[in-house]
């Protein structure tokens, strides 16, 4: 993978990638909030939010105090964030502020328990 590592990117390299290891994954932050509620709560929407992501396959997910972490297929994960970012308008929202973050590892295969435990293990 050193094309990545210069800076280069080459189709057939991230096509030998996945014929390697498996289909790339990427790891997405999702933060959906709703304004024009009329209350500063927003756990309703956040578990509406989470109720789309129990059915939707392909993806892995895990919630956090501020944001939803999506794992999966990059293109399966821009559908899902379409998704999300209507679950408030379905509710009452007046207008919708999304911000998503986007970790796509091309040189190595990278997911969300393996980013907790590299951490983990320079504690």
């Amino acid at each position: 993978m050193k094309l990545y590592k210069e800076g280069k990117v080459d189709i057939m390299d991230i096509i030998n990638v996945e014929e390697k290891g498996g289909k790339q994954m990427a790891i997405m932050e999702i933060t959906v909030v709703p304004l024009g509620t009329g209350s500063t709560s927003i756990s309703q929407y956040v578990a509406s939010c989470h109720r789309l992501l129990e059915i939707e396959e392909g993806i892995k997910y895990q919630l956090t105090p501020m944001s939803t972490v999506i794992e999966g297929d990059i293109e399966k994960l821009f559908q899902v964030a379409q998704k999300l970012h209507q679950v408030p308008a379905g509710e009452g929202a007046q207008r919708i502020s999304t911000s998503i973050k986007i970790d796509d590892r091309k040189d190595k295969v990278s997911t969300m328990d393996g980013k907790i435990a590299s951490v983990q293990s320079k504690l």
